[in-house]
């Protein structure tokens, strides 16, 4: 499933990918394309919320610079994310640092937290696409979700994602270690390859918004939930972060989900 980065591929890829997607479009089926911008490989995993259909097979490896193309079936609800420091072991085994689902290449169950989602319903209330990037259960990699087609209006079908790197950012008791080698040393240096929602580091009913504040108007944002909004304000920082964070699309969209994303797209 993996596209190589040679001019001559890229070229190929890039008509493939047109005919897929006025393809999809003549017959109303949505193709969802995954970009990986980041330096490193990343294993991108699919959980379908309503269907057993396992889009994109559930799980698969994508290299630096890499797109891969595949369709959602009408109605279809989910969520995809990033696997991060992965191994494989066999041809069904994956043991990854973030994001691992069961130690499984193609999943069935989600992506252990922190970990960086996109979510979609594809044709909800009155027809439309409703997807969002969220950063509830944590952050992991940083995605980007944007709708493209030719019957695509962007001023209504909004840019939802998370461009800037919380790992960067995140306090210490948030923090996620691993393992990273230098490039140049070849040594292992520890740094943080994820940052934990408050809800998991604490597991208080102020940050799962459950309990006495397990609604709208009990549970707000939080000084740790403030923090991932200033660094990604298109993106789920609470539970309840609907106004600014919930986008929807018409019929006909396509959507590029982009891992590293280094701009809105």
């Amino acid at each position: 499933m993996e596209f190589g980065r040679t001019p001559a591929l890229q070229i190929i890829v890039g008509v493939l990918w047109s005919q897929l997607q006025f393809g999809a479009e003549a017959v109303g089926t949505t193709v969802f394309t995954l970009r990986n911008n980041c330096t490193y490989t990343v294993w991108p995993a699919t959980l379908s919320g309503n269907t057993a259909v396992a889009v994109g097979g559930g799980g698969f490896k994508l290299s630096p610079g890499a797109n891969v193309s595949f369709p959602a079936p009408a109605g279809w609800s989910g969520r995809l994310w990033a696997r991060t420091d992965c191994a494989p072991s066999g041809t069904a085994s994956l043991a990854c640092v973030t994001g691992d689902c069961g130690g499984a290449v193609s999943c069935s169950l989600g992506g252990a937290p922190p970990v960086t989602l996109a979510e979609f319903t594809l044709g909800g209330a009155d027809g439309k696409d409703f997807y969002d990037v969220s950063l509830v259960d944590g952050y992991n990699v940083g995605i980007g979700v944007a709708a493209t087609g030719a019957r695509v209006n962007r001023s209504t079908c909004g840019y939802a994602g998370c461009v800037g790197d919380v790992n960067a950012l995140c306090p210490a008791e948030l923090q996620v270690a691993g393992k990273e080698n230098d490039q140049q040393s070849g040594a292992a240096a520890t740094t943080t390859v994820a940052c934990r929602s408050a809800c998991e580091a604490f597991g208080t009913a102020e940050y799962c918004c459950t309990g006495a504040h397990g609604g709208p108007d009990s549970c707000g944002p939080t000084r740790y939930s403030r923090l991932f909004k200033a660094a990604c304000p298109a993106a789920y920082s609470y539970a309840y972060d609907d106004p600014t964070s919930t986008f929807t699309c018409g019929t006909g969209a396509q959507y590029v989900i982009t891992f590293c994303p280094a701009q809105q797209q």
